[in-house]
């Protein structure tokens, strides 16, 4: 596997002022994987403590803050020699033990030349339930599924991967339908790791489905052991609502679709549990395209994703079949797949999901970004149907410097707009915000 936050690992590792860093994402995104191979590469030593179930480094942190007497401690759970400048510390689940959450201060005031990394995969949770957070004392990264280019690279198709970094869009062009073929894969596979190594050792399909399952059932788990027993009912039916919220024409989130005559309030705290899991994405709407994008965001007005458009075809039970021939079943549903792929490829690069429409919900723009000092509109499309009324009365009326329409059509330029592959997006994003 090859993860490109492993370049920011390496950023981080080299910074001057160097804070400890956490690592958040959902549970099985690759967080374990990542920091052990990060620290197989670039250090000569590293520790790894995990403090899932684990009462001897509990009791370790719940003594005191002493740095001289944790770092002997670590030795002896570990077996390894520590030393500042070749050794990297990996604590893992550490949300189980909040002392050792708070102890990362007192790792950057007093002890700085040791390098922690941590990660936690309910660490929002563990945070809103009152743990104390060294603020302004670590690093943050954020992990997801793998992006569409990290499942090029995974799937040996490095070449792919490099024209989109690129931006050869002669080339892109030439390989089009090849891009839209492992496009169409990466809709069923998705980019959970495990999922994505499954099918390149098997290339087959059904174990991919139930290698998924199985992940959706340890997330149904998660619900029951972690979450506040009152609210599980509640997580359980927004998860499950999130497809059909995703298929219907207007994507806002409709809470009478979870529960007939439910509230805002009755789910609020629902919503809140699979978002700091990482389990789900939250694009907000914006009633003005105006600089900055969160002045003008609607607390209320959302729509929601899912951390991974693998699980979400597992959810709906679409088969192989149905994605790669793209047959009917396929076309009625190909909008709510390719919304959400945009969307997590969007988020994998930290890009902000902000979405317009209008007071009546008409003429709405899939999706609104920042880059580059410019508000960018987002017209996403599912095959290459080109029409596209919406983005057109978007530009007459705020007339912005660029917009976008994302389909399976080839990358063009038109005297209004640009229209970008699918699966070129992000690298055109992250070009504009380079410039």
């Amino acid at each position: 596997m090859k993860r490109l936050l492993m370049g920011q690992l390496k950023a981080w590792k080299n910074k001057k002022n160097r804070k400890p860093l956490l690592i958040r994402g959902a549970r099985q995104v690759g967080k374990t994987w990542l920091m052990k191979e990060f620290g197989r590469q670039n250090f000569e030593k590293v520790v790894y403590i995990s403090f899932d179930n684990n009462e001897r480094m509990k009791s370790v942190f719940e003594m005191d803050f002493d740095i001289p007497r944790i770092i002997s401690a670590l030795k002896v759970e570990s077996g390894v020699k520590i030393e500042s400048q070749n050794t990297l510390l990996i604590f893992d689940e550490i949300q189980e033990v909040p002392k050792a959450l708070t102890c990362l201060k007192y790792f950057c005031e007093n002890a700085p030349e040791y390098a922690i990394i941590c990660a936690g995969s309910l660490l929002g949770v563990a945070l809103h339930e009152g743990t104390s957070f060294p603020v302004g004392k670590v690093d943050f990264l954020n992990l997801y599924p793998m992006s569409f280019r990290e499942f090029l690279l995974a799937a040996g198709e490095d070449e792919l991967a490099e024209f989109l970094n690129q931006q050869d869009y002669e080339m892109i062009s030439i390989f089009s339908d090849k891009y839209a073929d492992l496009l169409r894969k990466y809709y069923y596979v998705g980019g959970m790791p495990e999922v994505v190594s499954t099918w390149l050792e098997t290339d087959d399909m059904y174990e991919v489905r139930n290698i998924q399952q199985e992940l959706l059932s340890y997330y149904a788990n998660d619900f029951s052991k972690h979450a506040p027993t009152e609210t599980v009912p509640r997580i359980q039916m927004v998860w499950n609502s999130i497809p059909m919220q995703l298929t219907k024409e207007n994507k806002k989130f409709i809470f009478g679709m979870v529960r007939e005559g439910a509230r805002a309030k009755d789910f609020e705290l629902a919503i809140q549990w699979l978002l700091d899991c990482g389990l789900i994405q939250k694009g907000y709407r914006v009633s003005k395209p105006g600089l900055p994008l969160i002045a003008y965001m609607e607390m209320n007005t959302f729509k929601l994703y899912f951390l991974d458009v693998g699980l979400l075809t597992a959810m709906c039970e679409l088969d192989a079949r149905t994605l790669l021939e793209g047959n009917r079943i396929f076309t009625e549903f190909k909008g709510a797949l390719t919304e959400q792929f945009v969307a997590q490829e969007l988020a994998a690069s930290g890009i902000s999901l902000y979405y317009y429409s209008t007071e009546n919900s008409s003429g709405e723009i899939d999706f609104v970004v920042q880059a580059g000092g410019r508000i960018i509109p987002i017209e996403v499309k599912a095959e290459e149907n080109l029409q596209a009324k919406s983005l057109r009365s978007y530009c007459q009326k705020y007339k912005p410097e660029i917009a976008v329409r994302t389909s399976m059509s080839k990358y063009r330029e038109q005297d209004w707009m640009v229209n970008v592959p699918l699966y070129a997006l992000t690298a055109y994003l992250e070009n504009i915000q380079k410039k």
